[in-house]
């Protein structure tokens, strides 16, 4: 589960359902944030932001507990929005965002939500929401390893341009 805004605070990630003992260091899900920041996008808030993960549970000594996981990763470019996005009563509402975006979750994140500011979606609907998603890949990532299962992928083709497949030996 996720939680949090574009602007907000801090992005928070929960993961329930890994065992006692898997070796788990803030590093390991860093690793996987690092990469999806050299990823491409159309906004400099990669640049802006350096996500580093930080346990507030489930991880004692460099290893999981078995109780559900928290982490969280600060969004530094909260504070350049307080006077937007501040949890607290503002002393100035800003201006509605009541114009749905094509192509994005805003209209059906209004109607579900019944919101009429449309501001409360997309912080939600948004990119950056994606490096809560990525520490718990992360968490999953690293579980899967410790039973002998690699995660890797590649780009076999885009559109009717293929790579060449090598023959990958079976792996023992």
């Amino acid at each position: 589960m996720t939680a949090g805004e574009s602007h907000g605070p801090r992005l928070v990630a929960m993961v329930e359902g890994i065992p006692a003992g898997l070796p788990l260091l803030a590093s390991d899900i860093d690793e996987d944030l690092a990469r999806r920041q050299r990823g491409y996008g159309r906004g400099g808030r990669m640049k802006i932001e350096t996500d580093r993960v930080e346990f507030a549970s489930g991880v004692r000594d460099g290893a999981t507990l078995g109780s559900p996981i928290a982490m969280t990763i600060v969004n530094r470019d909260h504070q350049n929005w307080l006077d937007r996005m501040a949890p607290a009563p503002l002393p100035a509402p800003p201006e509605a965002l009541t114009r749905p975006r094509p192509g994005h979750a805003d209209l059906a994140g209004g109607i579900k939500y019944d919101r009429s500011d449309l501001r409360d979606i997309l912080e939600r609907a948004s990119a950056r929401e994606t490096a809560a998603r990525t520490a718990v890949g992360a968490v999953a990532k690293k579980l899967l390893g410790a039973v002998g299962i690699d995660v890797f992928a590649h780009v076999i083709a885009i559109g009717s341009v293929e790579a060449t497949r090598p023959d990958l030996p079976p792996q023992s």
